[in-house]
């Protein structure tokens, strides 16, 4: 239970447990009854404030209260009720006879103190008040106290947000909340970023009455790492017992929680009221005594960069500080390798693996480009490495290989291997020996760039789930420490690409969540996660998951790299084909067009490629592809066609040559796809539903084989597809039957409603799975064209020679054949079907005879 105590004049002063307001109903109640109470709590818990409403509840009884410890207590009126607050202070004396007054019980007496100082006459006068009285232990508040508090304020009420805000601030102490309170009133109505600097000023004067080594304890705590007592030892030039003493005080003054630690408001007050030369001074002393004993320094330098001094810390300091720094904030730890560098320490190259960690691989590149002709022969291997991964990201796979042949370090060489397969170069895989001895120790970051390269080599010659396995082992190998890697490509992005060339979503999307959610390569390879998980977000026909992942990419201001950028180019290509946007296909066109030719054609950048490839298509500019298209069939055709990474581009290559009616290129890749048909089941699953594709544009439409290699397509991942081959097969064939059934089946691969009712609405998501151009006459498909040409209904009857009205028949007509709830849907749908119409001939030639 919480209580609030309203002072006549003030407003809000104190807000009780059940315990102390349950003493003071008492006394209200009963005002003869008998009083031997202590009340203690550090500074600002409301102490003084408890005794003087205490006081005032025996004032309105008509009581005499005498306050205060004078020297004549013992002969004070026995009917009076003695009030003594900072007992702490009293000399041995006032407390012996504080302490005899307990024990005859002749008066009634309220005495007050602080937890430290603890002299033996306060210790004994404590023990006497256990024994023959209470205590009243004053705490700070708890989050409901603090609300309850803030309610009884008229310009703030019940505010839980605000509450949360004062109470985070202040850890619940009294004083400080009725200090950060009343500089809220008249505040916004939301919670402020930090107190107003008006309350912070406030605890000068706590902090001005204080012991000069109390202010450099709190300094040191400010500073927010751990202190034991033997660096407090060493800071503040006093024995061990004098620093518990010191803490004890700072504790009492309310200023020190129990648990060691600063309030923010309190941490504030300290670093922005001491003197700068104080605040300086402690933070580099600091500074040196943990760099001794190995502690954190971080966070003692980030208060000396608050201040703007890190730059006079000592160079070792400031390399310790920036290698703490990496993995969680790689851009402030390559800042911090720039200043111990300015001071003399050789750090240039660990700030330029800081900076491509961050992914600023301008700086990585020329800094690591000078160190490789000035370093030392230890400094240059790694300048090498950094370098071949930022030109890996840069899609310069030639050059990456070669500096990481010339790093020379196990995890370079695996490195190499791993990008001499994604140019297509097996010729440039070293051979492994068994002889050959890892010339460093076998790190978590060698062993997983070894597994990349295993399986990356598996993925080519061997098994798709060998490939698959070993490169989510090395994924799962850097989890625990991967977030200050530096990497070319994360094993868990390529596991995630095999997974995606094989049909493996589940897998694929599980192992990005785990590598986003870990770090795994810092922010350099964060967008390239977030890519990918857009990716199969697309396939999977999720185009609104995928568009949120793409925002979220492009959306930072920062420029993407070549390969991310290719791939987000991709993306919105593909999104907006899904979407049947051919406004968004057309502006995205040229961009797109720019990220291919930035980016050369590697193993991992098929599958963007395939995309483009019938975005292309299906704008009429798939010739301006066919020089990059050839490169990857030459790339394949180098590593002897390799069916997992061969399959999704013929796959893309077939629909490409739908789009572009190229019934003699869609047959090559139907046979390619047919040959890799036993390698794994995604490739039989994919080989079945092209052969459908092509029987159906040929206009026959078996519904079993349809239905069987669009449901086969829905398993594998490819959601719409799936659901695409349903409805493309359902508008081909004249049997009404068969139509109903791959409509109901499209619909539910989409995830729509199924049956007569769920077939009566199509809306524009479903234009590419269910619309019948077929189902128009002629005459009607004049009038859609018309229609979408934005003429009236008068202007289309005088071109076409027929009445406004006759008009009006036509497109009502259509609505009810489209199935339209509005003339927004049917126009939406009239642009596909007319669309669709145009560019898949209803019937191909057939296959020439072998």
């Amino acid at each position: 239970m919480t209580t609030m105590i309203m002072s006549s004049v003030a407003g809000p002063r104190l807000v009780l447990d059940r315990g102390p307001q349950a003493l003071l109903d008492a006394v209200a109640a009963d005002p003869d009854m008998p009083l031997a109470l202590a009340v203690t709590g550090p500074g600002g818990h409301g102490r003084s404030a408890y005794l003087q409403e205490l006081a005032a509840v025996y004032r309105r009884a008509g009581v005499t209260v005498l306050e205060g410890a004078s020297d004549q207590l013992d002969a004070a009126d026995p009917d009076a009720v003695l009030v003594v607050d900072d007992a702490h202070l009293l000399d041995d004396a006032r407390l012996r006879q504080l302490r005899a007054l307990v024990a005859t019980r002749r008066h009634r007496l309220a005495v007050g103190y602080r937890p430290w100082p603890r002299p033996v006459a306060l210790v004994e006068l404590a023990e006497a008040f256990r024994r023959d009285g209470q205590l009243v232990l004053l705490t700070p508040f708890t989050l409901e106290r603090t609300a309850a508090y803030l309610a009884a304020v008229p310009e703030i009420g019940r505010r839980p947000d605000l509450a949360e805000f004062v109470h985070q601030q202040t850890a619940g102490v009294p004083r400080d909340v009725e200090r950060l309170v009343r500089g809220l009133r008249g505040q916004e109505s939301s919670a402020p970023a930090e107190p107003p600097r008006q309350v912070i000023l406030q605890f000068g004067p706590d902090l001005e009455d204080l012991a000069p080594d109390v202010r450099r304890l709190l300094l040191a705590v400010s500073a927010g790492v751990p202190l034991p007592v033997d660096l407090l030892r060493a800071l503040l030039g006093r024995e061990p017992g004098e620093v518990d003493e010191l803490i004890a005080a700072t504790r009492a003054a309310g200023l020190l929680g129990a648990d060691g630690r600063l309030a923010p408001i309190v941490r504030r007050a300290v670093t922005t009221l001491s003197p700068a030369t104080d605040r300086v001074a402690v933070s580099r002393r600091l500074t040196e005594l943990q760099l001794a004993r190995g502690g954190p320094v971080l966070p003692l330098v980030r208060s000396l960069l608050a201040a703007g001094v890190a730059a006079d810390c000592p160079a070792p300091t400031l390399e310790a500080a920036a290698e703490e720094a990496l993995a969680a904030e790689p851009a402030l730890a390559a800042q911090l390798f720039a200043a111990a560098t300015a001071a003399g320490r050789p750090t240039a190259v660990r700030q330029a693996a800081a900076a491509a960690l961050a992914g600023d691989l301008d700086t990585a590149l020329r800094l690591a480009d000078r160190q490789l002709a000035t370093a030392a022969p230890a400094d240059r291997a790694e300048a090498a490495a950094v370098a071949a991964t930022a030109l890996a990201h840069r899609g310069q796979i030639d050059r990456s290989v070669e500096l990481y042949r010339w790093s020379g370090t196990a995890s370079a060489k695996s490195f190499a291997a791993v990008g001499a397969l994604a140019a297509g170069r097996p010729a440039d895989v070293p051979v492994a020996t068994g002889d050959d001895r890892p010339s460093e120790p076998p790190t978590l970051h060698a062993s997983a760039a070894r597994l990349m390269a295993d399986g990356i080599r598996d993925s080519i010659a061997g098994p798709p789930t060998a490939a698959l396995s070993t490169l989510v082992q090395a994924a799962a190998l850097l989890e625990p420490a991967g977030r200050a890697v530096l990497l070319p490509d994360s094993p868990a992005a390529l596991a995630a690409l095999t997974g995606v060339h094989c049909g493996e979503l589940d897998i694929a999307e599980r192992v990005l969540d785990r590598a986003a959610a870990s770090g795994t390569g810092g922010p350099l390879m964060a967008r390239r996660h977030r890519l990918l998980q857009a990716w199969i977000a697309l396939v999977r026909g999720r185009t609104g998951s995928a568009a949120d992942h793409l925002t979220a990419v492009t959306g930072g201001g920062r420029p993407l790299e070549s390969r991310d950028l290719l791939f987000a180019c991709a993306l919105e290509l593909g999104i907006a084909r899904r979407n049947s946007d051919l406004g968004a296909l057309q502006r995205g066109w040229g961009h797109a067009l720019e990220a291919v030719v930035r980016h050369p054609v590697d193993l991992f950048t098929l599958l963007p490629l395939g995309e483009l490839a019938i975005a292309g298509a299906r704008l009429g500019d798939l010739s301006r592809l066919e020089p990059y298209l050839r490169e990857a069939r030459l790339l394949l055709a180098r590593l002897d066609d390799p069916p997992l990474w061969s399959t999704p581009l013929h796959w893309s290559g077939l629909h490409a040559a739908i789009l572009a009616e190229e019934p003699a290129a869609a047959d090559e890749h139907v046979a390619a796809l047919l040959a890799a048909a036993d390698h794994n089941r995604y490739a039989a699953v994919v080989a079945a539903a092209a052969t459908s594709w092509v029987e159906v544009l040929r206009g026959t439409v078996d519904p079993v084989r349809v239905e069987a290699a669009a449901r086969g397509l829905h398993d594998a991942g490819l959601c719409w597809d799936g659901a695409r081959l349903a409805g493309q097969a359902a508008i081909r064939t004249s049997d009404r039957r068969a139509m109903t059934t791959l409509l109901d089946c499209a619909r539910m691969l989409q995830g729509r409603p199924v049956g007569a009712k769920g077939a009566q609405r199509a809306t524009p998501a479903d234009a590419d799975a269910v619309p019948a151009p077929h189902r128009l006459s002629d005459r009607e498909r004049e009038v859609a064209e018309l229609v979408l040409a934005g003429l009236t209904y008068r202007e289309i009857g005088d071109r076409l020679f027929i009445s406004a009205k006759t008009v009006e028949h036509h497109v009502a007509r259509m609505r009810s054949r489209l199935n339209c709830a509005n003339r927004t849907e049917l126009l939406a749908l009239l642009r596909t079907v007319l669309a669709g119409a145009s560019r898949n001939p209803a019937r191909w030639p057939e296959r020439p005879a072998s």
